[in-house]
């Protein structure tokens, strides 16, 4: 497996991902809102924006479905 630089955010950036992480914990079942989940969720989103991926929406689908079966 290669590694891949790490991806350097600028704080505004942040703050940005951040919001779309609060927004998508909101959007799955209260059930699944547990800190373990919601750190699953981070790790999608940041993991994505970090491959380049910066449409807002995308971003959003690909946070929200790791958080929906809750399983984390």
């Amino acid at each position: 497996m290669s590694q891949v630089p790490p991806q350097k955010f600028d704080a505004e950036y942040v703050a940005h991902l951040r919001e779309l992480l609060n927004i998508a914990v909101e959007q799955i079942g209260p059930e699944h809102r547990t800190p373990a989940t919601k750190a699953k969720m981070a790790e999608a989103l940041v993991r994505n924006a970090a491959d380049g991926i910066t449409d807002a929406h995308h971003l959003m689908d690909v946070t929200v479905r790791a958080g929906e079966d809750g399983t984390a």
